[in-house]
């Protein structure tokens, strides 16, 4: 897992500072799960948590709400191995209510796969050979944010 409390994000123009390697997952729109899926013949989720927390200051900066959240923290498998670790900063209302309940379903299957959801601007980060991006989704009135970080056997 990857301490995500005070990291530092950028604008993604800030992406070619990444290898070439990382620039091909981290500046790309489309779903990371259907990447990922075309990619492995295994892929899977592992959920490690779903609860009720506090967001870090700059999540909460970003999805500009104060109510009541969900953190969801779960790792993208590929053939056995994690590719991917993300973690999603879901604030309680009607219009989450569905996404609370997919248990193992990737994430980004509903996200994606609803016309009517908006993705926001992305940003990255990145820890020593960790590479991360975020972006915020809106969904009716709320906005939700999804940051994923992709382990280097990904790209190497």
């Amino acid at each position: 897992m990857i301490d995500t409390r005070n990291l530092v994000w950028q604008d993604l123009p800030l992406v070619q500072k990444a290898p070439v390697a990382v620039q091909l997952w981290l500046d790309d729109n489309a779903s990371l799960t259907a990447k990922l899926k075309q990619q492995f013949s295994d892929f899977s989720v592992h959920v490690l948590s779903q609860q009720e927390l506090t967001p870090h200051a700059h999540e909460i900066k970003v999805i500009n709400a104060h109510q009541a959240y969900t953190i969801r923290e779960v790792e993208l498998l590929g053939n056995g191995k994690v590719m991917v670790f993300a973690r999603s900063v879901i604030p309680l209302t009607d219009d989450t209510q569905e996404i609370l309940n997919i248990g193992s379903k990737p994430l980004g299957e509903v996200l994606f796969n609803d016309p009517s959801i908006k993705r926001g601007l992305m940003q990255i980060t990145h820890i020593d050979n960790i590479w991360g991006r975020r972006s915020t989704f809106t969904i009716g009135e709320t906005k939700l944010l999804v940051s994923e970080f992709f382990m280097e056997e990904l790209y190497a």
